[in-house]
């Protein structure tokens, strides 16, 4: 075990000694395009030594240290158990960011826990949830402020999150390419305002989000 990861498994290992830990995180709240997108994951103890050195939270690292990161994560030969939903553009218009983020972040737990269930382990002792708020879950959840930096299931579920949405935008960017959504991911960029100026809104665009709302006003 290197010494990175000594000090970001200590929220995992406070809870470990009585069922398995899930790290879950979100990506995709402020776009103005596309999912939000929430992943979960649970980090095999037998491969914790194993964990990338560089495993933090996903928003500090470049695009091909994530990519590499998010492959050693994933390789079926260490275990680890995880999974990614979506909350579409529309259920996000018609629920609010939050609740969609929180359906999202709930669907990808359960998921880790039903995988859980049918590898013979128990339901979980703890889901700890980046950021200040909890969505209802059915096993005991903890929220921790800047938890994809304190917390290495965290961090693999932000990576998980940010890479699987990133790629979401960009397969939708080959429909609507005028947008830029495969660089900018949706988010407002000054680009992606001069796009909807000239081109209008698209079925991907949140319509209860600001920008959003005022352009639909004007017959965008």
């Amino acid at each position: 075990m290197t010494s990175f990861i000594r000090p970001t498994y200590q929220l995992e290992a406070e809870f470990a000694q009585f069922g398995p830990v899930i790290g879950v995180d979100e990506a995709g709240r402020g776009p103005w395009a596309g999912p939000v997108t929430a992943a979960a994951f649970w980090i095999c103890p037998d491969a914790l030594a194993a964990l990338p050195d560089k495993l933090t939270d996903s928003k500090k690292l470049s695009a091909s240290q994530r990519a590499d990161i998010e492959t050693q994560l994933c390789s079926p030969k260490f275990g680890h158990i995880y999974a990614v939903q979506h909350s579409s553009g529309a259920e996000i218009d018609e629920m609010g960011i939050l609740p969609a983020t929180f359906k999202a972040m709930c669907a990808a737990a359960e998921s880790v826990v039903l995988q859980l269930s049918q590898k013979g382990y128990n339901a979980p002792a703890c889901v700890l949830v980046d950021g200040n708020l909890l969505p209802t879950m059915p096993y005991r959840a903890k929220a921790i402020i800047k938890g994809d930096s304190k917390s290495l299931s965290i961090a693999a579920a932000s990576i998980l999150a940010k890479q699987s949405r990133d790629r979401v935008m960009t397969a939708l960017s080959a429909a609507y390419p005028i947008y830029g959504w495969e660089r900018h991911a949706g988010y407002g960029t000054k680009a992606h305002l001069l796009a909807l100026n000239e081109h209008g809104v698209t079925p991907h665009h949140r319509r209860s989000y600001a920008p959003i709302k005022r352009l639909l006003k004007t017959g965008q």
